[in-house]
C-alpha cells in the first residue's frame, strides 16, 4: 500500500472540555510514495500538531491559499475540497474545532483565516511551542493531558463569543443547515445583512454558505456510513443522475437528497462536485477517504 496507517489513537479530552472538543486524534502514517488526499470542505477548523514527514496541502482555486512543506498546520474553514501531498513518516495529533469553539481558542475572528491554511508557527507562537512539547512526549496519553491544559489555559483568557452569534449557530447546526438566515436574523434581532456581515466575520463563512456546508457534511457522513457497497446493479444512470452504489436495496440518490434538504438528487451530485470534487456515487464506488470527517 502506498500509504499506511500504523498507528491511530483517539483521546477524550476533559469533560469541561467537551463543549469545545469531542476529541483528539493521535495518528502515525507511513507512505512509501508520494500520497495524494483529497479533503473535502467543511464548516470546522482542522488544528494538525505533527512532526515527521511534511506535507503539501493545496487549495486547486488559489495556490497561495495553501501552505507546502508544513507538519503543524491550520486549516481554516474552507467553502471547497484541498489536497495534501505527503510521502515518508508522519505522525502528530489532528484537533478538530467548530467555528465557535476555534474563535474562543485561536482568540481571532474566523474571518483572518478563512480558506487558507497557516503553518503554526506563523499563526501562534503558543500552538508552535505545543507542537514541539508533544512531540518530545513518550505517549499519547501523555499528548492528549498536555493539549487539555493547553486548552484549558486558552480558554481563561480568551472573551466569550457574543451569545447572539452563538444562538444563530446552534440554531442552524442544529437544524442540519435548514433554518433560514432571516429566520435566525429575527431570532438574535439582528438585520439579515448585520446577521451575514458578524458570522462571517466571527465564523469564517457566512450562514447562506455554513448551511450548504452543514447540509453536506451530513449527508457525506451518511455516505462513508451507507453507502460503501459494491457496484450499482447494472442499470444505466440517466443525464444528471448516478446508478445507486448498493444496487436496488440500497439507499437512493433521491432518497438521500430529500433526506437531508436536496431540492433533487441533481442538487445533491452538484454540492458534491463543489464540496469534495466528485460526484457521491464516485465517492462511493471507488471507496475514496478523506481524512477530513465530515
Amino acid at each position: 500500500m502506498d500509504g499506511v496507517l500504523t498507528e491511530a489513537v483517539v483521546g477524550l479530552p476533559d469533560p469541561r472540555l467537551r463543549p469545545y472538543v469531542d476529541r483528539y486524534l493521535g495518528y502515525r502514517e507511513r507512505a512509501a510514495r508520494p500520497l495524494v488526499r483529497r479533503e473535502v470542505a467543511g464548516a470546522f477548523v482542522v488544528l494538525i500538531l505533527g512532526w515527521g514527514a511534511p506535507l503539501d496541502v493545496t487549495d486547486p482555486r488559489a495556490a497561495e491559499r495553501g501552505a507546502y512543506g508544513v507538519n503543524a498546520f491550520l486549516a481554516g474553514p474552507f467553502d471547497a475540497y484541498c489536497t495534501t501531498h505527503t510521502v515518508g513518516e508522519g505522525a502528530g495529533v489532528q484537533v478538530l474545532l467548530t467555528p465557535p469553539a476555534a474563535r474562543r481558542v485561536l482568540g481571532l475572528p474566523l474571518g483572518e483565516v478563512t480558506n487558507r491554511v497557516v503553518p503554526v508557527d506563523r499563526l501562534a507562537g503558543w500552538l508552535a511551542r505545543l507542537r514541539d512539547e508533544l512531540a518530545d512526549l513518550p505517549d499519547w496519553a501523555g499528548r492528549f493531558a498536555r493539549l487539555d491544559a493547553a486548552l484549558a489555559a486558552r480558554l481563561a483568557v480568551t472573551g466569550p463569543v457574543d451569545p447572539r452569534l452563538m444562538r444563530a449557530w446552534r440554531l442552524l447546526d442544529g437544524s442540519g443547515g435548514g433554518a433560514a438566515v432571516g429566520a435566525l436574523a429575527r431570532e438574535v434581532g439582528w438585520s439579515r445583512r448585520h446577521l451575514a456581515v458578524r458570522f462571517g466575520r466571527e465564523f469564517g463563512l457566512p450562514p447562506k454558505t455554513v448551511a450548504r456546508l452543514v447540509r453536506f457534511q451530513r449527508a457525506y457522513a451518511t455516505l462513508g456510513r451507507e453507502l460503501t457497497g459494491p457496484p450499482g446493479d447494472g442499470t444505466a444512470a440517466t443525464a444528471g443522475t448516478e446508478s445507486l452504489p448498493g444496487g436496488a436495496g440500497g439507499p437512493g440518490w433521491a432518497e438521500l437528497a430529500a433526506r437531508f434538504g436536496y431540492f433533487d438528487q441533481s442538487h445533491l451530485i452538484r454540492e458534491f462536485r463543489e464540496f469534495a470534487g466528485d460526484t457521491p456515487g464516485a465517492l462511493a464506488r471507488t471507496r475514496s477517504h478523506s481524512s477530513n470527517p465530515a
